[in-house]
């Protein structure tokens, strides 16, 4: 049986998505809308320019004491009374996640956003162990109830309206009264999750930033459901990656201010959750136990490649995806990846290996609009680029998985015979000679190239003969 290559299911998975006019209309709407919050919240491109300096600078601050800070972490988490728990990849990840409700003995799950838990597909290791799990921020809720993942690192129902959410509501809620109204949706919504907060034997959550000077899990969200899924049950597990460690607290707020006007065009968010430690003797509320799973996934690796460490800088705004030309058209589910959009296209490569996410990189116009918004000056155009490069022609000591394995025998060959002639004047000459002289025998068709365009033909005279009818020598 031949399988299609991650290229081939690529364009597939593209091919399907613009033959999708309704979700492609929806996606439309949504990012015109939101791109126009963020450019009203940040008008002055001066001023942004200072802001994300700094915010970069913290950034790197962090990464380039990333082992050092995160000792330091741990230390602080242990003695305020979070258990910190290491994991080397998503099996292991898991395995710790589901250990650790087993130990409590939990049946059900309230969940909080978290695209970490996506990338290790916790969900279905945990309903596979018969836990039942329930996501609580709505858009997480909503492509649960429709058996997709998220299309959106932010926004993981943007491909959806509200019609198409009020059938899906009327089918998964048919005790309730049928309403198309945004409200009277979400209102459902949170009738239906808040019986599961009072109910969950645990919660779990994702994680924004990790301050390692206090010891403190920093949790942003607009809907309040993450402060009820790490407070009502009296387990409550966070998970995300190494690289959210920043130093001191003092660093929070200008990465606070630019995360939300970039994600949302937002001011402030609605909800900054500080989680410091469990429940205390003398407090009346809040989980008994606290546990934070740290995940590698490769992170490790990336963060010790200079070329790509910038990779780590990001924190997960989605202002790349919003304003990626790219995404409008197809949306996130045509990627095929946890990570879509220009930064799923610089991830998922480094993460899952060249072979298998090396054909992102090729969804990308380099039109560099992701590298003027980021909020943290990730040179996203120019690190997608590299990535192509270490596909093909990869550096000598390159530590990416799979680097060199897209590169094609057939079109290397092409590109050496087109060296080879370009490279001596009198070769050149000779080929323009005989494609003038077989000019009527040139192909009609070539390939994808000339779905919408006309292919291309040799003149009738070429230019060096133009230039001797002129009078100029062409020696």
């Amino acid at each position: 049986m031949n399988v299609p290559g991650p290229m081939t299911a690529l364009r597939a998975r593209v091919r399907e998505a613009l033959g999708k006019a309704p979700v492609r209309r929806n996606f439309r709407a949504a990012m015109d809308g939101i791109r126009a919050k963020r450019a009203d919240a940040l008008p002055d491109a001066t001023d942004f320019a200072q802001r994300r300096a700094r915010t970069a600078a913290i950034r790197a601050r962090a990464l380039a004491r990333l082992p050092e800070l995160l000792e330091r972490l741990e230390q602080r988490l242990e003695a305020n009374g979070i258990r910190v728990h290491w994991a080397e990849d998503a099996a292991q990840a898991n395995a710790i996640v589901l250990d650790l409700l087993r130990q409590a003995g939990a049946r059900s799950v309230i969940k909080g956003k978290s695209m970490v838990s996506e990338e290790i597909g916790l969900n279905d290791v945990l309903g596979e162990a018969g836990i039942a799990v329930v996501e609580s921020d709505l858009g997480e809720y909503i492509v649960q109830l429709a058996g997709e993942p998220p299309s959106h690192i932010v926004a993981p129902a943007i491909h959806k309206n509200r019609h198409e959410v009020a059938t899906l509501f009327q089918a998964h809620h048919p005790q309730r009264e049928a309403t198309e109204d945004i409200e009277g949706l979400t209102a459902e919504a949170r009738q239906v999750l808040r019986a599961r907060f009072a109910q969950a034997d645990a919660g779990i959550s994702g994680v924004n930033f990790l301050v390692a000077e206090t010891g403190t899990l920093v949790l942003v969200e607009n809907e309040g459901n993450g402060r009820l899924s790490t407070s009502a049950p009296p387990l409550h597990i966070a998970i995300t990656g190494i690289e959210k460690v920043i130093e001191r607290l003092d660093e929070l707020p200008p990465l606070l201010d630019l995360l939300t006007r970039s994600a949302t065009g937002q001011p402030i968010t609605t909800y900054v959750n500080f989680i410091s430690g469990p429940r205390r003797a003398d407090e009346l509320d809040g989980p008994r136990e606290v546990h934070l799973v740290l995940l590698d996934n490769g992170r490790a690796r990336i963060h010790a490649d200079p070329l790509f460490a910038d990779t780590l800088r990001c924190i997960r705004c989605g202002a790349c995806i919003n304003h990626c030309p790219v995404y409008v058209q197809v949306g996130g589910h045509a990627y095929g990846s946890v990570y879509p959009g220009p930064i799923g296209a610089l991830l998922e490569p480094q993460r899952l290996g060249l072979e298998a996410g090396g054909s992102l990189t090729s969804a990308c116009t380099l039109c560099g609009a992701c590298g003027d918004v980021c909020p943290v000056a990730i040179p996203l155009p120019g690190l997608i680029n590299q990535l192509r490069a270490e596909g093909v022609e990869p550096r000598t000591d390159s530590p990416l998985p799979d680097a060199g394995r897209l590169r094609h025998r057939g079109e290397a060959l092409l590109w050496r015979l087109w060296a080879a002639i370009y490279a001596h004047p009198r070769r050149y000459r000779w080929l323009a000679r005989l494609l003038t002289a077989l000019r009527r025998l040139a192909p009609r068709r070539l390939g994808a190239w000339t779905r919408w365009r006309e292919a291309p033909r040799p003149a009738a005279r070429d230019l060096h003969r133009l230039a001797r009818e002129a009078g100029f020598s062409d020696e």
